[in-house]
């Protein structure tokens, strides 16, 4: 199943690898971390209906489901199931405050 990444997951893993890379000087995890959500998103693509679904008042996001990046299981991609594509809204970290992020969030690609 095709995956489409909205831009703001995109700068979501951007701005986790500089955090890695610039602010903590690991570049190897940052590289992990890179691969681990390639790998993620492959996972969720052959069983996305596994991820269980992040129950949200924002009508835009009622079936959004959530997936750990594997390795980092305390970010974790948030998702929509579509019938023929799954489109990735957001990654984020656990430690940032989840549902305000996600219901404020659009549905459209910028």
């Amino acid at each position: 199943m095709k995956i489409y990444f909205h831009q703001a997951s995109r700068d979501d893993v951007t701005c986790q690898f500089r955090y890695y890379l610039v602010q903590l000087g690991l570049p190897e995890v940052a590289i992990r971390f890179r691969e681990a959500v390639r790998r993620s998103a492959k996972a969720i693509s052959q069983q996305p209906r596994t991820a269980p679904l992040y129950h949200l008042r924002n009508p835009q996001l009622q079936n959004l489901r959530s997936w750990p990046v594997l390795g980092f299981e305390d970010i974790r991609f948030y998702f929509i199931l579509e019938k023929d594509a799954i489109r990735v809204i957001r990654i984020l970290h656990g430690k940032r405050n989840i549902r305000e992020v996600l219901e404020q969030e659009k549905t459209e690609d910028e």
